[in-house]
């Protein structure tokens, strides 16, 4: 019961009833991620009228976060690649690191030295800071 309602209320879990339907009725899978994502694409790759391109979508394993999208894929999704990495031999380059999630909000998101978050408690000053004042 809660998922029916999760579904039905929320767009960030998942997907809804609609974005359901919609992929049911027009959606073709292209492929899914390391993370579980699902690549969807208008069946048989046609052309919408109303875009005057294919419609790709994803639907998300789990909470919607846009930084959860590979690099392959982003670019597939928005039309840099014709090719998703499905049948394209994507490979990552030397100096592309694995994928991280927006960490944000969460324990381990960054906090720089003198932040009030990162100890507890603010460093004192230091001396080594002159205010700037209107006029000089």
């Amino acid at each position: 019961m809660k998922q029916f309602f999760l579904k039905l209320f929320t767009w960030w879990n998942s997907q809804t009833f609609g974005t359901q339907l919609w992929t049911w009725r027009f959606g073709e899978l292209v492929g899914q991620d390391e993370q579980g994502n699902r690549y969807y694409r208008t069946r048989g790759g046609e052309i919408d009228p109303t875009l005057n391109f294919e419609r790709r979508w994803v639907i998300y394993n789990g909470v919607a976060e846009a930084s959860r999208i590979p690099p392959g894929w982003y670019g597939w999704l928005h039309h840099r690649f014709d090719t998703p990495p499905t049948e394209d031999t994507y490979a990552p380059r030397e100096w592309e690191k694995p994928h991280q999630p927006n960490l944000t909000g969460t324990p381990a998101a960054y906090r720089p030295a003198g932040s009030t978050l990162a100890s507890g408690r603010r460093p004192k000053a230091t001396g080594d800071y002159q205010p700037w004042t209107p006029g000089n």
